[in-house]
């Protein structure tokens, strides 16, 4: 009988490490704090200090394009400013994200990365074939 990975491996160090890993990312994840900047208003892209692109600015060619595409669904031209458009915006909005991790206590801190990566050394050392024992002479 194989065990975990189609290896001899151990199952229990693989559901141990298994569970470790998933509720150590679980709490690290559960404490970044993710905020935006995004807004219509707020620059979105900017090329030097005196020009930003804004939200709004990129909406105006995607309505334009999406209006071209509504027209003629086979227009090239249209169908390449909304997507395009849609591109840009999507990217802006991920761009504009800023992450942070929420205060607590460095016990808590280690307790969650004893964990996770704890958790990954077992998981990944159950993936790998044991050493056979060598039989016993009587």
């Amino acid at each position: 009988m194989n065990g975990a990975g189609g290896t001899s491996g151990g199952t229990g160090q693989f559901f141990l490490g298994l569970i470790m890993m998933c509720g150590g990312f679980y709490l690290l994840l559960n404490g970044i704090v993710v905020s935006s900047d995004f807004g219509f208003g707020s620059r979105m892209f900017g090329f030097g200090s005196r020009f930003g692109v804004s939200g709004g600015m990129v909406m105006i060619p995607m309505i334009i394009g999406i209006g071209m595409v509504f027209y003629n669904s086979k227009n090239y031209l249209g169908w390449l400013i909304a997507l395009c458009s849609f591109a840009a915006l999507v990217f802006g909005v991920i761009s504009s994200v800023s992450m942070s991790l929420r205060t607590m206590s460095a016990f808590e801190l280690i307790c969650i990365l004893v964990l996770a990566i704890g958790g990954l050394g077992l998981f990944l050392r159950s993936l790998k074939p044991s050493e056979p024992t060598p039989p016993r002479s009587q």
